[in-house]
């Protein structure tokens, strides 16, 4: 009997014993799979969610970052456009996702600085994502059609002011989607100016454009895919929001030479994932989006977009707390509300 007892107490402390090692080793062991899944990165297809229409200029990064990576990780890079609400859909979507890097966000400056300041309720916060790379960064261009029997005779900003003070409500502007930069910038216009114009919303920044276009508003303060219509004359540039003149509009004046120091505005195109994704994983997919610019063909693609800038995680992480923050203050000082 007593050396029955004594093998049922071994096994029971032998059992025990490898039950304590098991929870000992099991931290060991989550650790060496996590290392091996950052090492083997990537191991199945990457996806790029894009909160705007196909056609966008942040539909046009994310497809050229996509074959990019698609190129050096050898792993298929599938982007997928789930547009709505200024990119709030698709970032909403990237920050609830697995934070393992083969789910990223191509967005810009609007959805990612401006929007935490504009939106009540949304469904992200900036801390819910980890910047990967900034692609492009461009000023905005403020432009009209010169073919508008209302208002192309306007050649300048002064004069568009003049126009507009004259007529009370008269003048009508495009905003590509609610809250987004393009129509903020205009709602800054306004209040320093004084004058009273009326926002109508696009889905996108193309649709915009082509709205000025077919004389549906009188003004659209766009991206630098404005140029080739304004070099063809179906467009007026009447100043750009950044600090410099762009390099594709020399004659065409700053915000600033115009008369409105305030309007200092420059847009980013870039790639986030959700925030705790292995910095590992971050830094190889920067590392890997950072040689493209030794491919010529792909930042040609770009480059009608903005400025190439690949911006790493640190420094665009600096930006971006800094952007939020100039926002921030912008949308308190010139009491800037969502109807």
């Amino acid at each position: 009997m007593k050396s029955a007892v004594r093998t049922g107490r071994r096994r029971m402390l032998g059992g025990l014993l490898a039950a304590g090692a098991a929870v000992a080793a099991s931290p060991v062991a989550a650790q060496s799979t996590a290392q091996a899944q950052v090492q083997n990165f990537p191991a199945k297809p990457i996806q790029i969610i894009v909160g705007f229409a196909a056609g966008t200029t942040t539909d046009t990064i994310a497809r050229v970052a996509a074959e990019h990576l698609r190129a050096r990780l050898g792993q298929p890079v599938v982007v997928i456009n789930k547009p709505g609400a200024n990119g709030v859909i698709g970032a909403t979507e990237v920050a609830r996702a697995a934070p393992d890097g083969y789910t990223l966000l191509a967005t810009n400056t609007s959805s990612m600085t401006v929007n935490p300041h504009l939106y009540r309720k949304l469904g992200y916060v900036m801390a819910d994502f980890v910047p990967v790379t900034m692609m492009t960064s461009a000023p905005l261009i403020l432009t009209l059609n010169p073919a508008n029997e209302r208002t192309g005779q306007i050649r300048t900003v002064a004069e568009l002011v003049s126009w507009a003070r004259a007529r009370p409500g008269a003048l009508s502007y495009a905003a590509a989607g609610p809250g987004n930069i393009t129509g903020l910038t205009f709602r800054i216009l306004n209040n320093h100016a004084g004058i009273k114009a009326n926002e109508v919303l696009y889905k996108s920044a193309v649709a915009s454009q082509m709205g000025v276009l077919a004389k549906e508003v009188d003004a659209f303060i766009d991206t630098p895919l404005a140029v080739p219509p304004i070099k063809a004359g179906k467009l007026t540039a009447l100043a750009v929001t950044g600090p410099r003149r762009w390099r594709d509009l020399p004659d065409v004046p700053t915000m600033k030479e115009a008369g409105f120091p305030q309007i200092d505005v420059t847009f980013w195109l870039a790639l986030f994932a959700p925030a705790q994704t292995p910095p590992a994983i971050v830094e190889k997919l920067h590392a890997t989006l950072a040689t493209l610019k030794d491919d010529a063909n792909l930042v040609r693609q770009l480059l009608p977009h903005g400025d190439v800038d690949l911006v790493g995680p640190k420094e665009f992480g600096e930006r971006l707390r800094t952007e939020s923050a100039a926002w921030a203050e912008i949308i308190r000082r010139e009491n800037i509300q969502l109807d």
